[in-house]
């Protein structure tokens, strides 16, 4: 009798114990299922790539030029890739562009030493103000023509050739050089290879602090204000990712009746530059404004419709 109940009872813990386990089992089973929440076993969508952000890119540009020479180019600085117009190999004079190679010489040339007070308002104004007593001072200190060869071999410029303007030989300014060889020097510079490891943020941080207009309140005869042009052409989309650095070049010269106007940008993406002649009548402002369309149509991708050039000449010296 004892048996017989002990075997009664231990079948009945049997199916209990079954009746227990296969809840619980299913419910992990179901558990190991569910996805954050989720029922059914569903998996959710990744979300999108966001876009790259937007840049500056090879494209066809169309600006309705009344001058002499027009020409740019555009450095795409994690490929190196150039592209720009057709005669971005032709050349024009540098005018104020070349300082920011002074600077950048005469600060790799000092290494580690500190930079004397002097030399860094010399550097400080040849850069923001465009102030031509100080860019002499620096092209004495690092040897002159020298310099310029230097600038050449150093950056690896291939169109770029000291001016032989009449009357003017021996002027760092009628050096000639084309917008290839200008997006070089721009990539040259901000990739330390200019003005070395350590002074090249400080050169950077400089260019990126060009003050003055086109007005003539801003256009003084030893200097300038040089912030327009490429600056102006650029979205708040671009200018947000970081500094544009950037040195332009302009003087109406008397011996062919032109503006020569310069504009050059370098930022951690690009190296863009755009360089003009045209009649002195039109005025500084109009190569700004060519300098800012070219800037505005390589836009990528394109914010809204791009800056418009005037089509008559602009202003009066």
């Amino acid at each position: 009798m004892r048996s017989r109940v002990t075997m009664v009872l231990a079948v009945v813990a049997v199916l209990l114990g079954g009746v227990l386990l296969v809840p619980a089992a299913y419910a992990r089973l179901a558990g190991d299922g569910e996805t954050g929440g989720g029922g059914g076993g569903s998996v959710a969508a990744p979300a999108p790539a966001p876009p790259p952000p937007p840049t500056l890119a090879a494209t066809p540009v169309a600006v309705n030029f009344k001058g002499e020479f027009f020409s740019w180019a555009l450095m795409d600085r994690e490929s190196g890739e150039i592209s720009g117009s057709k005669n971005m190999a032709s050349t024009s004079s540098t005018e104020s562009m070349i300082k920011s190679w002074f600077a950048a010489d005469y600060l790799n040339r000092l290494g580690d030493k500190a930079l004397p007070g002097s030399f860094k308002k010399d550097i400080t104004t040849a850069i923001r103000d465009s102030n031509d007593d100080a860019a002499n001072r620096l092209y004495k200190a690092i040897g002159g023509a020298a310099s310029i060869k230097r600038m050449t071999s150093t950056c690896e410029l291939t169109d770029t050739k000291p001016g032989n303007v009449p009357g003017y030989v021996g002027w760092w300014s009628f050096t000639r050089m084309s917008p290839r060889d200008a997006v070089r020097l721009g990539d040259c510079i901000a990739d330390g290879t200019a003005a070395g490891p350590k002074w090249t943020k400080f050169l950077l941080d400089e260019m990126a602090k060009v003050r003055g207009t086109t007005a003539a309140k801003d256009q003084k005869a030893r200097q300038g204000g040089g912030r327009w042009g490429i600056i102006d052409g650029l979205p708040e989309s671009i200018t947000s990712q970081g500094p544009v650095s950037m040195k332009n070049g302009w003087t109406p010269l008397n011996y062919d009746g032109n503006w020569h106007v310069n504009c050059l940008a370098v930022t951690d993406r690009w190296s863009l530059a755009v360089m003009l002649r045209y009649p002195i009548r039109s005025g500084l402002k109009y190569g700004a404004q060519v300098c800012a369309s070219v800037a505005s149509q390589l836009v990528t991708p394109q914010p809204g419709a791009a800056l418009k050039v005037p089509q008559q000449p602009v202003g009066k010296l």
